[in-house]
């Protein structure tokens, strides 16, 4: 007898087992339809020693303290920040779009305080920004949109920006400063020895029990359990009663190349050549050193594992009938971004998860974080990364 069956281990799925578990002492099975835990965080060695994330480029930044305090207990950090370079009219530029980023694109030696006037000039007044064409043509004007965002966002989300919601685009800054940084948290770095290494010591508990590639209907009929955390889409646990709600998908294509760096930085987006949207080089973000390297190209489908919610009024209309059925489903809690048809950052995820192990034991959100503790059937170090000391 279980006191509580989670179904997905991602982050959601897996910080709650560990609360619950260890904080509160309940048993737990965990499950995940995969064959690994992780979910899309789930990283690996390919056939030729290089760590790969296996569902794109997995980046961890965030501004919370308790968030990052929470996730040291279980890993070591590398400090990294991350840069993306785009291609556009053959050079490589910048995003988010900086000072630099204009004087190399059309030769100028502008200041920062030039530069506000440059964006100030160029940009439409918009009455109401509604959509994500709006929030670009209202911050730079239309020439940088076309260069850098339509082709990019009628390829990510197969609609053209004028459909979408302001929401996809009005996060992204436009800097008139030389900060090439894509993220500007207080807390930037990557697991030292991987993501999965990390869910490895969070989930290594003798209250919970984790079950691999198995489906969630036939658990919750064979294995006694007093409550659910539903980590999965929401439409597929009603059934699809309403309909299927709308996502957008990837298809991830791997590359090992015979060379120790293949491009200039971790992540080059395209926007406009190729039906790939970015190409992303892992060691870079692992710091691993090996004579080869490993690449990922990224390919928007329609069909596929979900990913994106696609952010538009009838979407969200949809999700709110679902809402209202989860909301009235007794012992079950929905968590976590197919389950709440939200996209969110890694550590969105985990606050998220915090909360609501809070709000149903009634203790503090987390611990107070200790340092990572080593786990003795683990190497001391993973082959060909270097030591290198987390963040004080």
């Amino acid at each position: 007898m279980f006191d509580w069956l989670i179904v997905g281990a991602g982050f959601s799925g897996s910080v709650l087992a560990e609360r619950l578990a260890r904080g509160s002492g309940k048993r737990v099975l965990l499950i995940d339809k995969r064959r690994h835990i992780g979910g899309n965080a789930y990283d690996h060695y390919n056939d030729d020693g290089l760590l790969v994330h296996a569902y794109g480029p997995h980046i961890f930044h965030t501004s919370s303290k308790e968030v990052f305090d929470y996730l040291s207990q279980f890993t070591a950090w590398r400090p990294y920040q991350h840069r993306v370079l785009a291609s556009v009219d053959g050079q490589l530029v910048p995003i988010p779009i900086n000072l630099d980023t204009i004087n190399r694109l059309y030769n100028l030696r502008l200041t920062s305080f030039e530069l506000e006037a440059f964006f100030a000039e160029r940009a439409e007044k918009v009455e109401r920004v509604r959509t994500s064409e709006d929030a670009i043509v209202s911050k730079v004007g239309r020439e940088l949109y076309e260069k850098f965002f339509r082709s990019y966002t009628r390829k990510q989300w197969g609609l053209d920006p004028s459909e979408l919601d302001a929401s996809v685009t009005a996060p992204i800054p436009v800097r008139t400063s030389r900060d090439d940084r894509y993220f500007t948290d207080t807390y930037q770095s990557m697991p030292l020895h991987g993501y999965t290494r990390m869910f490895e010591r969070m989930l290594d508990h003798p209250n919970i029990k984790i079950m691999l590639g198995v489906d969630f209907r036939e658990v919750e009929r064979d294995i006694p359990h007093d409550r659910v955390i539903y980590t999965g889409p929401v439409d597929a646990y009603f059934d699809f009663c309403y309909g299927k709600l709308p996502y957008r998908s990837l298809e991830f294509r791997f590359e090992t190349k015979s060379v120790e760096v293949f491009q200039p930085a971790p992540v080059v987006n395209h926007p406009n050549e190729h039906p790939y949207t970015r190409v992303t080089e892992f060691k870079y973000l692992t710091g691993q050193e090996h004579p080869k390297t490993s690449l990922v190209y990224e390919y928007p489908r329609a069909e596929g594992d979900p990913c994106y919610p696609i952010p538009r009024p009838e979407n969200v209309e949809l999700y709110r009938k679902y809402e209202a059925l989860a909301a009235a489903t007794p012992n079950v809690h929905f968590v976590g971004r197919l389950a709440t048809y939200r996209y969110y950052n890694m550590d969105q995820v985990v606050a998220q998860a915090l909360t609501l192990h809070a709000k149903l034991t009634g203790l503090p959100a987390a611990p107070t974080a200790r340092a990572a503790r080593p786990n003795p059937r683990a190497p001391a170090s993973i082959p060909g990364i270097p030591g290198i000391c987390g963040p004080t």
